[in-house]
């Protein structure tokens, strides 16, 4: 079965790496389908009913989103509030996540080093989403853990997180790349 990436970016034509992660993962449209969350609910209204379906009409399953606020999108949380329903996702009758591989591939804008004990923000990135792991776990999926790309924020000599990242065009080739053999190796 295709891989289902749920892509919540609130401005994807704006990303430099969730743009062309999402380029590269539709040119192989046999095994991945990509869900771009803004695109299909620009006023945040989420279809629970379709979303489960598409979910059960696939196999494993990806969060992309950009790292907000050492979190994810807005959009996606409320997706996720609404779709992982309580007799769907979880509870007594709630097996729709059983034992599927979950998986998040996330971009950061920060630099690696700040994300560690000593680094500025004193959490790794894993730590800091490990309410994904939680979430993910309670509903008896298969959490395979995450894919991240890290950026530089300093502009200007400034620490300004979001800002562009000056990565060259043959590391962004590559994380591509490399995404795409994390999902199909999850």
């Amino acid at each position: 079965m295709r891989t289902l990436v749920i892509v919540a970016h609130p401005n994807l034509e704006t990303s430099v790496i969730n743009k062309l992660w999402t380029e590269e993962l539709q040119k192989y449209p046999d095994k991945y389908t990509v869900h771009e969350l803004n695109k299909v609910y620009p006023d945040g209204n989420i279809d629970i009913e379709k979303e489960q379906k598409l979910i059960e009409s696939h196999g494993n399953l990806v969060f992309q989103f950009p790292i907000h606020w050492f979190n994810c999108p807005s959009l996606l949380k409320k997706w996720l509030d609404d779709v992982l329903s309580y007799g769907w996702a979880y509870g007594s009758t709630g097996d729709k996540l059983k034992n599927r591989k979950v998986a998040l591939g996330v971009s950061a804008g920060i630099k690696k080093e700040n994300y560690s004990e000593q680094g500025r923000y004193r959490y790794t990135l894993e730590q800091m989403l490990v309410s994904f792991e939680t979430t993910f776990q309670y509903c008896e999926a298969n959490y395979r853990s995450l894919f991240a790309v890290y950026g530089k924020e300093d502009k200007a000599g400034e620490n300004v997180p979001g800002s562009v990242s000056e990565q060259t065009d043959s590391e962004l080739i590559n994380s591509a790349q490399n995404y795409l053999r994390f999902i199909d190796n999850m």
